[in-house]
């Protein structure tokens, strides 16, 4: 531990009192270990310049509960997902006998589409896609 300098610490009778009943609530073993912690924390606080990283533990709290939430809500969105696009393709593949080439050339034409409307494709782009493909004359 290294050496403490003492010095004269002047404030007002209202801030000892507070700081005298707050520091047990810490459970800090002594008003000058309290205030230590506290001067260190401000100053890593200024070092930091950025109050993001000191946010209060009720606030970083509550901000963890929504994100858990949220990445709840996105996995059950995904797996609904999941399970209507399975029904799709069994449907598909009990109504229709594809190919090994024939899905081959699907799942590459259909990677291409996904990467070209950067994942936002619909029925509707594809059956225009599809009739703007056959119609060599428009531009």
């Amino acid at each position: 531990m290294s050496k403490k300098e003492k010095f004269p610490l002047y404030l007002s009778p209202e801030k000892k009192a507070i700081l005298e009943r707050r520091y047990q609530e810490d459970g800090s073993r002594s008003i000058t270990a309290f205030i230590e912690r506290a001067v260190n924390f401000y100053l890593d606080y200024l070092s930091a310049n950025n109050a993001g990283l000191f946010l209060p533990t009720s606030i970083k709290s509550y901000l963890d509960g929504r994100m858990g939430q949220l990445e709840e809500r996105l996995s059950s969105i995904a797996f609904r997902q999941a399970v209507e696009q399975d029904m799709v393709a069994g449907i598909l593949a009990d109504a229709y006998q594809f190919s090994g080439e024939d899905l081959r050339r699907r799942r590459a034409e259909s990677v291409q589409n996904v990467r070209k409307t950067n994942g936002r494709i619909s029925l509707e782009q594809r059956v225009r896609g599809a009739w703007e493909e056959d119609d060599e004359w428009q531009d």
